[in-house]
């Protein structure tokens, strides 16, 4: 069993470089995340049609689902000793996602977002927990496990509703 050298580690025993890529990307992520949480309110507030009810309740389950999930992210960073982006501006410098203009759309139009936008998070999860399992980084290993659960599940009920 080799020696491990301290001085590359971080406080909990991560190795710095490693941990450095994986808080990169949970950077990213992380203001993915809040772009997706204000395109569902967009899409919460802006749907129209015969489905309204329908998916206003199911949008709001969304955005309140990413407001956890923000925290969580964001803990995760400062654990690994990364300090998480917070300002709109650090976001939209750093988001994979493209805004939404606010406009009626229809349930066709905001499922159609919804399922990019969780197809690209499902990817990003998944490189983020090769990431992290590369780093010996359980915590966020079990994270993006749970959140990549989440993103399969609710693009398994959006093509349930795409057959409609």
């Amino acid at each position: 069993m080799s020696k491990t050298n301290k001085t590359n580690e971080n406080y909990i025993g991560l190795e710095k470089d490693k941990i450095e890529e994986v808080a990169k990307s949970l950077n990213s992520y992380l203001a993915d995340l809040n772009l997706l949480y204000v395109k569902i309110h967009n899409l919460h507030w802006n749907i129209e049609g015969s489905t309204f009810f329908q998916l206003h309740s199911v949008f709001e389950g969304y955005y309140e689902a990413i407001a956890k999930t923000l925290d969580e992210v964001a803990e995760r960073m400062l654990i690994l000793g990364h300090r998480p982006a917070a300002s709109m501006k650090e976001y939209l410098d750093l988001s994979t996602l493209k805004e939404l203009e606010s406009k009626g759309l229809s349930a066709q139009e905001s499922i159609n977002i919804l399922e990019s936008d969780f197809l690209n998070m499902l990817s990003q999860s998944r490189s983020i927990l090769t990431l992290a399992e590369d780093a010996n980084d359980q915590g966020t290993v079990d994270l993006m496990a749970g959140l990549i659960g989440e993103y399969e599940k609710s693009l398994w009920m959006i093509k349930s509703f795409k057959t409609k």
